[in-house]
């Protein structure tokens, strides 16, 4: 596991060349935000995470398998990530920050990844 980026992921710089296209500029991993967002819009008040399916349990996922080795210890750690990822989410919320997650499979499809992203990011138009 110790190979197993956490930042700058394939998917990660996928979103990030789409936002930047789209003419917001962001900051990355912001310390000071619950979760550590991959991607901070300041002026938007948005924090987006681009989850890996795997590792997040994106639900109703192919890539969401769970290995067949070792099955408790796996589903001790999904069950962890995925309350850590809860309790970033809900803090996030509480400091009045609006959470976007960006599923790593939605990163395949760019037409619709830039259609969600638009969606996100510009609400009211």
């Amino acid at each position: 596991m110790a190979r197993v980026k956490g930042k700058h992921t394939r998917p990660e710089m996928i979103v990030r060349r789409l936002i930047h296209a789209m003419g917001l500029r962001f900051r990355l991993y912001r310390k000071d935000l619950p979760g550590r967002p991959d991607i901070v819009l300041s002026r938007l008040r948005t924090v987006l995470f681009v989850n890996g399916c795997f590792w997040h349990r994106h639900p109703g996922c192919r890539l969401a398998s769970t290995p067949k080795t070792r099955v408790d210890f796996w589903q001790a750690k999904f069950d962890a990530n995925v309350a850590r990822d809860c309790r970033a989410y809900v803090a996030l919320a509480a400091l009045g920050w609006r959470v976007v997650v960006v599923w790593e499979c939605e990163t395949r499809d760019q037409d619709a990844l830039v259609g969600k992203l638009a969606r996100e990011l510009h609400p009211s138009s």
